[in-house]
């Protein structure tokens, strides 16, 4: 880090935090300029934190160099983190691009479920998607139907041999879930639930995490932080757009800069997941395509086999016909942006 004393900082003023970070480990060096004294400084935040440095007299600014999420980042990593599953399939790297589909909340009806679940797995589909326990703005919002939707969700990928993955709200659900389903999942109301996070970050099951409303890609990558260091290594992020002013078109922002932007900085895998990020069905495969041609390791789509009588969001669901298409020209362009990647990008 780099501490920038103020113009009247006295010598003694200096020399407290010269002594307050050698004393800590940290390697100094100062330099005395014509208005301002430096100090740069090497070592771990872990035992002085810039907070500490910056309450102690004279001190005017302090910028941190490295970045904050060091589990997360390609300094500590500079490989792709590539996430296996037991029955082969893989997330990140240079693997082809996963999609994960399903309806928002599994409901009652079974049968629609299998559905939507046999259509996903013939479109070519790793995984099964969706919502048990359902975080709504409203509390008279469909809440989902809890364990009975686990179970269908579990039956569902008996009889199709699809992975699940399913939304987990509190930290007391967690040993129930991890029996039902293949991938926990942290919803964007939750980015910042620091107990649920680090309750994950304890367990053994692949985690996606779901940019948060309005959080920045540093916050988000701290998020994804906080599961790292309580132990589990298998973190899946997903941009499923930000809030803006505008809301007449689209649901949300999607911010498709945010995965290049995130492949630089990160080793972890990224996913997109355009029916949240738009709320508008029409926008799914035009996103889906600009995710995957930014580098995202996978998709997310929302698929009801009724979207009009969905308890929750049928506007941004694709009936399973429309789904059908959009997967086989989905597919066709990941196959030709795979190839491209893997074998043309060598002659360069």
């Amino acid at each position: 880090m780099i501490i920038i004393m103020e113009r009247n900082a006295t010598k003694v003023n200096i020399q407290k935090v010269l002594d307050l970070l050698t004393d800590n480990g940290f390697k100094v060096r100062c330099t005395e300029g014509e208005i301002h004294t430096v100090i740069d400084a090497i070592g771990d935040k872990n035992t002085v934190s810039p907070g500490r440095i910056a309450a102690l007299e004279g001190v005017k600014e302090i910028k941190v160099i490295r970045e904050p999420y060091r589990l997360a980042s390609r300094d500590g990593q500079d490989e792709d983190t590539v996430i296996s599953f037991p029955n082969g399939v893989k997330i990140g790297g240079n693997n082809k691009p996963v999609v994960m589909a399903g309806p928002c909340s599994v409901e009652e009806d079974f049968e629609g479920l299998l559905k939507v679940a046999v259509a996903a797995k013939e479109a070519g589909c790793q995984f099964l998607r969706g919502g048990a326990f359902k975080p709504r703005t409203s509390p008279y919002d469909f809440q989902g139907f809890g364990e009975k939707a686990l179970r269908y969700l579990k039956k569902a990928s008996e009889e199709t041999g699809l992975l699940t993955v399913s939304e987990v709200m509190d930290a007391s659900d967690l040993d129930m879930m991890c029996d039902y389903v293949d991938v926990l999942q942290i919803g964007a109301r939750n980015v910042q639930n620091f107990k649920l996070l680090h309750a994950v970050g304890r367990c053994n099951k692949p985690v996606i995490l779901k940019r948060g409303l309005a959080s920045t890609i540093r916050e988000f990558l701290l998020a994804a932080e906080h599961i790292l260091y309580h132990g589990n290594k298998n973190v899946i992020l997903c941009e499923r757009g930000i809030r803006s002013f505008d809301s007449a078109f689209t649901r949300n922002v999607m911010d498709i800069a945010s995965i290049p932007v995130i492949k630089k900085y990160s080793h972890l895998p990224i996913i997109i997941d355009p029916s949240h990020g738009t709320g508008q069905r029409y926008l799914i495969e035009p996103l889906a395509k600009a995710g995957l041609v930014v580098g995202a390791d996978g998709i997310m789509i929302e698929v009801h086999h009724d979207p009009e009588n969905a308890l929750s969001d049928g506007k941004q669901s694709l009936p399973i016909p429309m789904f059908k298409e959009v997967m086989e020209r989905l597919n066709r362009f990941s196959n030709r942006l795979h190839y491209e990647k893997q074998y043309l990008s060598a002659d360069v």
